[in-house]
């Protein structure tokens, strides 16, 4: 495939427009502090893994809406000082929820708390 970049001239100085590669989220560690959403009748979700599952899409719907889904990665983080590797869902309101990996269903009623975290471990260990 290629790429064509154009340099344009401002100023009487040529400018490399060329891009750099974009970035994969993901596969990067993110060593910064996860802010969640949760109060009253919302609450948040923690999904613990190994790190196999590094850069996998988890979707999310609530129980018995299958279609109405979104979804967050597997992030490399840190707790305690080693790797952990988390799909962390937040402002999800109470209830009961489907998570979903290469669009099937791997666990169903994982149950919401308002004001609360939830913790699931798919890891290995657990």
């Amino acid at each position: 495939m290629s790429h064509v970049h154009e340099a344009h001239v401002h100023d009487g100085l040529a400018h490399d427009h060329a891009h750099a590669p974009a970035e994969n989220y993901s596969a990067r560690p993110h060593p910064e502090f996860v802010v969640l959403d949760i109060g009253e009748d919302v609450g948040a979700l923690i999904v613990h893994t190994d790190s196999d599952m590094h850069g996998t899409e988890v979707e999310i719907s609530p129980a018995g809406e299958d279609a109405r889904r979104s979804h967050k990665d597997v992030l490399e983080r840190s707790i305690g000082g080693r790797p952990a590797f988390t799909a962390v869902f937040d402002g999800l309101k109470a209830g009961a929820y489907t998570l979903w990996t290469d669009g099937d269903a791997r666990t169903r009623g994982v149950v919401i708390t308002g004001g609360e975290i939830a913790e699931l471990d798919w890891s290995v260990r657990g």
